[in-house]
């Protein structure tokens, strides 16, 4: 039995008429670029995390980018966030000029240690980006209080976590700017990519959106420099089908990540934490193994793939060497990125699938 990482072909099958009416409806209409199936996307999606504003816009990448060129970050500015990650939340503090600071993460969740992060603060500090790693949050009231304190702002990385809550909140809805990706992976996901920003201030959510569209407020007068950053019509009809299901999904996948950590409790791999007041989407099921080469060997020999996300933590990444950092600064990252794996994870996968990978670890372990 080969088993898939992430089923999007039992996705898409399930519900494709709905997908290909939509899209060919996009492709009858000749309207490729913005127009209705964004604005109902950009509304429904703003219900879902109960926020005033969602923009859409190309990628989870861009959606950071933005937000950062919105609130002004620049050279000589630095931001706080955590090097164990995808490379996205840094490269975007780099790409306006600004410095990432790293603070390490905390050994059980994974996410940024918010008791390290007052101690990064400098007078060059502007902001703080936690990521909401493999779908579960950050302490963000802890993060929200500090930069409150600071006069820092705050954007939440939801590209892995849209859907998840933190104490009765939505992810994405939590601070003064939310971002998520819609990549085909993700829990809401698009056949390319997407991304979406989410804010409450009225001011900034004109700015986010002037930008994402070459910072033109009316055609041909452009008040800030922005980029091409629209979501295509495409994608966003696609995407307003999935909306339909995503609740569902992200209720299975909780109960598949919840059984997956039953059943691997009396293994020796070290399953997820989810803290109390907080729900995941599982974006990824990672656990951590000593002997993880040995384990990734096993799995695969019985049809089982894995992931590493992520095997080199960011200051340890020949992109950031001028950052001066070097190995053993931040050694619970390190450790982490060591050990960490990611099994199969999809609200179609069955349990007889679920036991044979469960099955497969008890026998290593």
């Amino acid at each position: 039995m080969k088993i898939p990482f992430i089923d999007l072909k039992t996705q898409y099958k399930t519900h494709k008429d709905e997908i290909d009416t939509e899209v060919l409806g996009v492709l009858e209409s000749t309207q490729f670029i913005l127009g209705p199936q964004v604005s109902k996307l950009e509304k429904d999606l703003a219900t879902f995390v109960e926020s005033k504003y969602a923009i859409v816009c190309s990628s989870g990448t861009d959606a950071l980018l933005i937000s950062l060129m919105a609130l002004d970050i620049k050279a000589g500015d630095e931001v706080i966030t955590t090097p164990f990650t995808f490379i996205s939340t840094a490269e975007v503090i780099a790409l306006v000029g600004a410095t990432p600071i790293f603070v390490d993460i905390d050994e059980e969740t994974y996410n940024i240690d918010a008791n390290l992060i007052e101690k990064a603060i400098t007078s060059k500090t502007k902001a703080i980006i936690p990521v909401s790693l493999y779908g579960q949050c950050s302490d963000m009231d802890k993060i929200n209080k500090i930069a409150k304190k600071h006069g820092l702002h705050v954007v939440e990385d939801g590209c892995q976590s849209l859907g998840a809550t933190y104490n009765g909140k939505e992810s994405c809805n939590l601070s003064d700017i939310g971002c998520t990706s819609f990549f085909p992976s993700k829990p809401l996901g698009c056949y390319g990519d997407g991304g979406a920003v989410f804010t409450n201030d009225d001011i900034l959510a004109k700015k986010i959106r002037t930008i994402s569209n070459h910072g033109q407020e009316e055609r041909y007068k452009h008040k800030y420099i922005g980029i091409n950053g629209r979501l295509d019509a495409i994608q966003a009809a696609i995407l307003n089908v999935k909306m339909k299901y995503v609740r569902d999904e992200i209720r299975i996948r909780g109960e598949i990540g919840a059984r997956y950590n039953q059943l691997l409790q009396d293994s020796n791999v070290i399953p997820p934490k989810i803290l109390e007041g907080n729900t995941s989407v599982f974006a990824q099921y990672s656990i951590r193994h000593e002997k993880r080469d040995d384990l990734i060997s096993k799995l695969n020999q019985a049809g089982i793939p894995t992931a590493i996300h992520y095997p080199i933590s960011l200051h340890q990444q020949e992109a950031f060497e001028y950052l001066g950092y070097k190995d053993g600064d931040f050694p619970v990252s390190e450790k982490i990125s060591s050990q960490i794996m990611s099994l199969p994870m999809s609200p179609y996968l069955t349990k007889e699938q679920q036991d044979l990978v469960i099955n497969t670890i008890k026998e290593f372990s």
